[in-house]
This record gives C-alpha cells, structure tokens and sequence, in this order.
C-alpha cells in the first residue's frame, strides 16, 4: 500500500522556520493504529490524515495525531492541511477551491478561509470549532516546578493558572517577564506524576511583552503528548486570545494580537490571533498564518 504525503512548515514565510506539520492526502482504508505508527514514525509534534468527507457538502474529514495520541482538535495542523489541499486543488477527485475550505474532526467542523497573493496559495486561517470554555486552576507552585520556575515568576493578577479550551484543553500561565519566559523548562517527570495527558494537553506560557511586530510571546510544552516543546501550537493561542479579550474589560471588542512562539528554541513562528467578544462574552476566536512547503514522498506499508 502506498500513500503519499506532504510536509510543511506552518507559521512561517521562510523554509526551517514554523512548525512541521506532515499531511497524508490519501489516507482512506488506514486503521487508527496505522495512523498512529505513521504520526510515531514521523515523530513530528502533529501528523494529519485527510479522509473523503462523511458530508460531501465539506471538504474532508481530518484526522490528528501527535506521536503519541490522536487529538480532537490541533490549530497548526488544521493551517497546514488547509495550505496543503488548496495547493492542490483537488482531494480524492473532487475539487478544492475557493476561499474557504471544511473539516470534519472530533471536535466538530473546522472552516479554514484561504490567503492567496497573485493567485498563489501563502495562508490559511481558522474558526475554532467551539467557543471558549474555562475549566480548573491549578496551583501555582506545581505550575512552577513543572515548568523549571520559582512561584514568583508568575503573574498572577489578571487570572491564576487556569485551562481553557477552544477544542484541546491546555493550562494557561502569565509570567513577568520576556527573561522569565526564555528560563522555562519543562520538568517530564512533574507532568508524568500531576498533570498526566488525561488532565490537560500541556501547559502554554505567555508574557505580553512587544517587540517589534510581536505583541505576545508564547512557549508550550507538552511532555505527555511526546512534544517536549512546541514550536507553534495554533489550538493553544487560538484559545489564549480568547483568554485575553475575556479578561479585557470592555463588553465589546474585537482584539487583535500578533503572537510568536517558538524563538527560544530556533524555530520562529507568526500567529495571528482574533477574539470577537459581545456582551461580555467571547463568542468566536480564530487563528492563521502563512505557511511554506518541504518536502514530499511516498511511504510503502507491507
């Protein structure tokens, strides 16, 4: 059985840069097993496999794997799916076209809108597929020490360390300082014994510090899920600027923030990030960037 597949790095306009992300287009008759030794074998932060639609009225169903379990929802793999299937104008014979594209997943459907410039393909961007939900907090000293840090380098005077989802439930942390995000580290053993992947897919540090075009830098680790660091993690920011506008106090706003991930670990990565908040609250959030490819090939299963 031959399939082919697609890497790309997403978040980024320049090749080495952003976030690999390998896409299966033709993945149809593949077992989850298989789609998890493949995302294994792969052993990128995410692995995607496009399937025909169950709807025909979409684009295709998507599946998510990291390298060590599927997931319901993923940001940066959505960008580069979307990047990849309107490239080629076509998935299992039918043609993708237009300016916006739709995913069957887990978490529900995902609609990507399409960049193009000159006619070519160079962004994507996505609706989160559920609204902002908040769930535990989870003290401070273990966010801490997970994380390589002392208690007092967080801040904690707009909200404590709390999870928030829009499709994958992450921990979300404010530190002080641009020096107190770079000195973050993540501790395995501290996520294996209390913050276990059943709990929460990671723990996504920020610090609102400009620079330049950059408003909000970003770290995420992910231990559990087999990504000690991420270098973009799109379901991670799309849910912190809803975390954002939801802790602004105007009842109404539209927030806009240009956030960078990935710096401190040689991969930069440009997310653009927007919350629509009515009403006091946030009612839709989305997340895009550019992309560039890699490389493709031909993986031959016995």
């Amino acid at each position: 059985m031959k399939l082919h597949f697609v890497t790309v790095d997403v978040f980024t306009d320049r090749q080495f840069g952003g976030n690999p992300l390998a896409v299966i287009t033709d993945a149809q008759g593949l077992s989850g097993e298989r789609m998890q030794a493949i995302a294994a074998e792969f052993n990128l932060a995410e692995t995607t496999f496009v399937l025909p639609p169950k709807d025909p009225a979409h684009t295709a169903e998507v599946r998510i794997f990291t390298p060590k379990a599927e997931m319901p929802f993923a940001g940066h793999p959505n960008v580069g799916t979307a990047f990849v299937l309107a490239r080629a104008g076509s998935s299992y014979g039918r043609t993708v076209s237009g300016d916006r594209l739709v995913f069957e997943e887990k978490a529900g459907l995902v609609a990507m809108d399409i960049v193009r410039e000159g006619g070519a393909v160079v962004a994507t961007r996505l609706a989160a597929p559920v609204p902002l939900s908040f769930g535990e907090e989870i003290d401070p000293a273990l966010v801490a020490e997970a994380c390589s840090l002392k208690p007092d380098d967080l801040k904690l005077d707009i909200h404590p360390p709390r999870v928030a989802s829009c499709g994958a439930p992450l921990l979300f942390v404010e530190l002080k300082s641009r020096e107190t995000l770079r000195r973050a580290a993540p501790r395995a053993e501290i996520f294996a014994r209390d913050l276990p992947r059943d709990r929460l897919v990671g723990i996504h540090l920020y610090v609102q510090a400009k620079d330049g075009d950059i408003d909000v830098q970003t770290r995420m680790f992910a231990p559990e899920h087999g990504i000690p660091e991420d270098p973009a993690t799109g379901a991670a920011n799309v849910a912190l600027i809803g975390v954002l506008a939801h802790h602004r106090r105007e009842a109404d706003i539209t927030l806009a923030k240009t956030i960078g991930q990935g710096f401190d670990m040689g991969r930069p990565s440009v997310l653009q990030a927007c919350a629509e908040k009515k009403d006091g609250k946030v009612v839709a959030t989305y997340i895009g960037g550019r992309c560039k490819p890699m490389m493709s090939g031909v993986i031959e299963l016995e």
